[in-house]
């Protein structure tokens, strides 16, 4: 059966400490706050980091490559913003496990700029990686959530978001305002290289001050369909998370929100990439969560939206019970997947901070369904501050 999502037409809610019995969906609910705090913290007057990269501004004319070292949920938003800072200022970006970054043994010969990206600001192998980075003589840009924490303090420069206190275990509003920044890096750094007009960056900007209200509108009616798609599929043991493009990173993120907090076993995996193994575990038990949305004016976003599709068809073909995350108004996704979310149009390249919110309430849903405690998921800490 597909849930298919009404209009919205409720009042946006507003959510206070006395809505909610876990700090989690709290969190889910205050990311349109948080977005636009983070907007407004990094853009005056049409001035994006009006004086916050001064430190790098020799760097930022030089600089060959940026390297994001992140770990975890972080690591996702940087996988986020290779596609967004690649595609709008043709910078090349590498994404590194910060974890991995100390032991790689040179830069390959380019001068890089090394961006760090953490929430709690103190994560150990971000910290080191950071530090790698700095004896090295690279400069380094630092995204975290907490701006007196080590990292930060230590970096070139420091970038911080508007999450405010985060106290569930898993990272929801952290993540979003992440990848809001690297975002506003993504079109700061096309604006410097001469790819974009300031009127082109501005109607870019006009649309991501949007999404916060796109989002809040929606926050309710997603929360509903969470639970009961969340009642169809807890006891699952497994799950299957795919998109393609800037997607990934949410095929990516999604997996792991719902492995960190109902303990099921859920993989990331680039749509394409169904065919070159996991296909073997697709069949009637199976969950497989599909981002499906689309940019109806980019082409290159049409065409993968066409052949996720083809995808899901053959996920449909092999009895594969199909979650997904799709646009407004998409009738070609209704006659395929079992549940469908829906999400309100935007670009391309902003579509990441909308799409994975359903994903967050997913999760939280299927967890709580399974009676964990979401915001103390076991074996896991807010900050790991140890290697």
């Amino acid at each position: 059966m597909i849930y298919s999502q009404p209009q919205p037409t409720m009042t946006p809610f507003k959510p206070n400490s006395g809505d909610f019995s876990h700090a989690m969906r709290r969190e889910i609910y205050e990311q349109p706050q948080a977005i636009a705090k983070t907007i407004e913290q990094h853009l005056r007057d049409d001035i994006l980091f009006p004086g916050e990269l001064h430190a790098l501004e020799s760097a930022l004319l030089s600089f060959e490559k940026l390297i994001i070292a992140a770990s975890g949920s972080s690591r996702h938003a940087g996988l986020a913003g290779e596609i967004m800072i690649e595609d709008l200022s043709g910078v090349a970006v590498d994404v590194e496990y910060a974890s991995e970054y100390c032991y790689r043994s040179t830069h390959a010969a380019v001068e890089p700029i090394v961006m760090v990206i953490t929430q709690s600001g103190e994560t150990a192998d971000t910290v080191a990686a950071q530090r790698e980075a700095l004896t090295r003589g690279v400069k380094t840009i630092a995204v975290s959530n907490v701006a007196e924490a080590t990292i930060p303090r230590e970096a070139s420069a420091a970038l911080i978001t508007g999450a405010g206190p985060e106290l569930a275990v898993p990272a929801t509003k952290s993540f979003t305002t992440q990848v809001t920044v690297v975002y506003l890096m993504a079109l700061f750094l096309a604006r410097k290289r001469g790819r974009m007009t300031s009127e082109v960056t501005r109607s870019y900007l006009q649309k991501l001050l949007r999404l916060p209200d796109a989002i809040e509108t929606h926050l309710r009616i997603w929360d509903e369909l969470a639970e009961q798609f969340a009642e169809k599929h807890f006891r699952a043991e497994k799950f299957l998370y795919l998109g393609r493009g800037v997607h990934y990173a949410i095929a990516r993120e999604g997996a792991l929100k719902l492995k960190e907090t109902s303990y099921a076993h859920a993989e990331g995996y680039p749509a394409g990439e169904l065919k070159h193994g996991p296909n073997a575990l697709v069949d009637e038990k199976l969950p497989v969560v599909v981002l499906a949305t689309y940019d109806q004016h980019d082409p290159d976003s049409v065409l993968r939206y066409q052949r996720t599709l083809e995808v899901m068809k053959e996920v449909k073909s092999r009895r594969g019970q199909i979650v997904t995350v799709a646009t407004e108004g998409d009738k070609e996704v209704e006659g395929i997947a079992d549940d469908v979310f829906f999400v309100p149009s935007a670009p391309e390249l902003l579509l990441p901070i909308v799409e994975v919110i359903p994903l967050q309430l997913f999760a939280y849903h299927v967890a709580t369904k399974k009676g964990y405690n979401v915001d103390h998921p076991r074996n896991l800490v807010k900050a790991v501050v140890t290697e």
